[in-house]
């Protein structure tokens, strides 16, 4: 919520400086998200008038001004505003400034021919407004040469976080209690002063949802003259960062803002019969004032006339029936509506609003009656006209939270001595009634105040939290046990392995659209689709990491970035046709792009390929501790990839540690991503855990004798994947065989059809003594014999 110095001190009797302010909010418990001068950005800016305007030579849009500044020394002024005439007072940023609205910064050039000595600005321009037909018409009374931040009345803007459970901090009164309460000033009372009614209102105003809508009071005002609000409003709107539209509305946004009480102004010419707080009708439509047609349900609360719905209630008001510069009759409206109604009609229809933001934490309920009278007051003086008495329709809530309070409760709970009487007048400055007792009454401002507990962080806070002693936790005897898991060891190991290898970790949504969701549901499961999601873009628990690692890539690619490296580690969520659901421990890597940028040594760039995603995956899982030696290379890593360019990393035919390879096509239109993109998916929670073999490590013994190669060249079928003659010759001999390495694969002249000829590199390590002849033949043999056993041959 933003506000600035100027409306702050319209509640609060203070002299602080707003960074005194921003410290004590911060000390209460408000974060100040962000402090803004305005006054900074006008540097440079000041009150002109124009003594002369004659057309421009060279352009028939252009005018050559003589602006008077007050130095004594007329400046001359290109403008093309069409409004710029001699007599008038603006706007001059000299040059050396810079416009605020679009950085530019202003210097001494020709125009055309013609010297202008910098420029006069419109409203927009300065941010001070929207209007930009002309420049900035100042009133006669303007003194010359003033600074533009001083004319009009430049304030620092506060930028603060709400907590939820801090409604009454909605409005800037509310904050001005909170800092009044802290000893930065005094609280300046209410400005309600009573209208009586000259005439009975005569619209009847009804409440046929007691629960939903407790209370709704309402008045007509006639004979009012809707234009733009003062300036004084205008500016306090828009350091709020709301555009000010006309009086009318503006004194709502005013209350709204300035109290967190929202309210609505209804064209009276609009109305049809009674005003009425009802439950929406099934297919009762309403085009709201954000331009949007919104259909509504029975649990909706509306308010509506006899013509139909014209307010989606709590929440954004109706285009129908909204005020215009036409206006001259008005019904204003103030209710109380049941927060909990407010907030799951907004989540079912997507509205963010101020005014729901408001109505479901909780508004006062007993600031109906002042709200209008002020609401009143404001509308009288701006645009005139004439009230009717107040009607009522039900009664607001006014019950609020006993609490028997144990002032001993503030050490015990808080960390701190606060004496008595101090307790007694934090809570009084706040608003609550402490009977001698310690009986103490919630104001009807603090929804959020259940029990004791509450009261002592309102006594803490205000006191400062500065003032608890750090203490640090009693230590246990002894040497502290470790506290992870083997499994939150393994994910420790695995994400810094990843790292190491270049990677860059992503933290993504644990959501998705069903859409991406669906595209990676794995086979036997069902989405697990959220009742009630952050929104509807994010409904689907991910069933797989790769979806969210996909949509990150595609953002980076539709960025410019040209090698996309990502991983991630987290879980994956799947729920199974009987309802049971699960969340696996799961590794995701996506490679996009460039794997290797062009350059004068390698030529033209390279992209990922599949056997980078296998070697990552192998790296990982070894990691992880898997047992990579022993593990498997099958297709089906799922419709998602290519099922050329694809595969799982097994251990046997059932566990799959792993999926690797490039995505499929579709996949890649699917997420708008362009190719080459390879992703790898490992899955922890198949990984076995290895066995604990204590906290001591054996000796390191290297062998004391050099290791023997030996090459074999086979001949095998051409569907036989080299990994299991790899295996197979590994453990002909395990005794002696360390180490088996493919390094050449060939097919063609030489090579029968249907086979391919496999090279591989055997490294023997010999133990006790040095290798025979006899001894080398035999192992031999034995590699020989295990290959043949798969159908391969040995060239000669």
């Amino acid at each position: 919520m933003k506000f600035s110095l100027a409306w702050l001190t319209s509640h609060l009797d203070t002299q602080a400086t707003a960074a005194e302010i921003a410290a004590k909010l911060n000390a209460l418990g408000i974060e100040v998200e962000g402090l803004d001068d305005p006054a900074v950005a006008l540097q440079g800016f000041q009150v002109a008038e124009v003594l002369t305007a004659a057309p421009h030579p060279q352009a028939d849009r252009l005018q050559v001004l003589t602006v008077d500044t007050g130095s004594g020394d007329p400046l001359q002024v290109v403008c093309g505003a069409p409004n710029a005439r001699a007599g008038m007072k603006g706007v001059l940023g000299l040059p050396g400034a810079t416009v605020p609205a679009n950085g530019l910064v202003l210097k001494k050039s020709a125009i055309r021919g013609v010297e202008s000595n910098g420029m006069m600005c419109s409203v927009r321009e300065l941010q001070l407004g929207d209007e930009h037909e002309g420049i900035i018409e100042l009133p006669a009374d303007a003194q010359v040469g003033m600074a533009a931040a001083a004319f009009f009345n430049a304030s620092p803007v506060f930028d603060v976080a709400i907590t939820p459970n801090r409604p009454d901090c909605m409005g800037v009164h509310g904050i001005a209690r909170d800092l009044a309460a802290g000893g930065l000033g005094t609280l300046k009372p209410l400005p309600v002063e009573p209208v009586a009614g000259s005439f009975p209102c005569p619209v009847t105003i009804r409440t046929d949802d007691p629960a939903g809508c407790p209370a709704f009071f309402a008045r007509v005002i006639r004979g009012v003259r809707n234009g733009p609000s003062p300036r004084w409003l205008q500016q306090a709107l828009l350091s709020a960062g709301q555009r000010p539209i006309s009086a009318l509305v503006d004194v709502t946004n005013f209350l709204s803002l300035g109290f967190g009480r929202p309210a609505h102004v209804y064209d009276l010419a609009k109305l049809t019969g009674p005003v009425v707080a009802r439950r929406a009708g099934y297919g009762e439509e309403v085009l709201a004032l954000n331009g949007k047609t919104y259909r509504l349900d029975p649990d909706m609360l509306v308010i509506a006339d006899d013509a139909g719905v014209h307010d989606i209630a709590g929440i954004m008001g109706g285009e129908e029936s909204s005020v215009t510069d036409g206006t001259t009759d008005v019904l204003l409206e103030i209710a109380y509506f049941d927060p909990e109604s407010i907030g799951a009609t907004g989540r079912k229809l997507g509205i963010a609003s101020d005014a729901r933001t408001r109505f479901e934490r909780g508004v006062d309920p007993a600031f109906l009656a002042d709200g209008l009278e002020i609401l009143t007051s404001m509308i009288l003086e701006m645009c005139g006209g004439e009230a009717s008495e107040v009607v009522r329709a039900g009664e607001p809530p006014l019950a609020t939270a006993v609490i028997a309070f144990d002032p001993q409760l503030t050490r015990r709970l808080g960390g701190v001595d606060v004496a008595e009487g101090e307790q007694r007048a934090i809570l009084g400055r706040l608003g609550f009634a402490v009977a001698a007792d310690w009986t103490v009454t919630a104001p009807t401002w603090r929804p959020d105040i259940v029990g004791p507990a509450d009261l002592v962080e309102e006594v803490v806070r205000v006191h400062g939290l500065d003032h608890v002693a750090s203490v640090a936790l009693p230590r246990a005897d002894g040497v502290a046990r470790p506290t992870a898991t083997p499994a939150q060891l393994t994910e420790r190991r695995v994400r810094r392995a990843a790292a190491a290898r270049g990677l860059m970790e992503a933290v993504t949504w644990s959501f998705l659209p069903v859409a991406a969701a669906d595209a990676f549901v794995a086979e036997g499961e069902q989405p697990w689709v959220l009742d009630n999601p952050i929104s509807e873009e994010l409904k689907v628990m991910r069933p797989s990491l790769l979806p969210g690692l996909l949509l990150a890539a595609a953002r980076n690619q539709a960025r410019g970035a040209s090698s996309l490296r990502l991983f991630e580690i987290g879980r994956r969520y799947g729920r199974s046709p009987d309802g049971a659901s699960a969340e696996r421990p799961t590794l995701g890597v996506v490679l996009a792009g460039e794997s290797r940028a062009r350059g004068w040594a390698n030529g033209k760039a390279t992209g990922f390929d599949p056997f980078g995603a296998k070697a990552e995956a192998l790296a990982l899982l070894a990691e992880a501790g898997a047992p990579v030696d022993k593990l498997q290379v099958m297709g089906d890593a799922g419709p998602q990839f290519h099922p050329g360019q694809s595969g799982t990393l097994r251990l046997g035919p059932k566990v799959v540690l792993a999926r690797f390879g490039a995505l499929h096509p579709a996949t890649l239109k699917q997420f708008d991503l362009n190719g080459p993109v390879v992703a790898v998916e490992l899955f922890l929670d198949a990984i076995p855990l290895r066995k604990s073999a204590g906290f001591a490590r054996s000796a390191y013994s290297p062998p004391a004798l050099q290791p023997v190669l030996r090459d074999f060249a086979f001949l095998v079928p051409a569907a036989l994947p080299a990994g299991d003659l790899l295996r197979a010759v590994k453990g002909a001999d395990k005794a002696n065989i360390v180490e088996a390495r493919l390094f050449d694969q060939f097919s063609g002249a030489g090579v029968p059809e249907g086979q391919k000829s496999l090279a591989i590199e055997v490294v023997l390590q010999p133990q006790g003594e040095s290798y025979t002849e006899g001894v080398l033949s035999g192992i031999s043999d034995k590699v020989v014999a295990a290959a043949t056993k798969l159908g391969a041959v040995l060239r000669g």
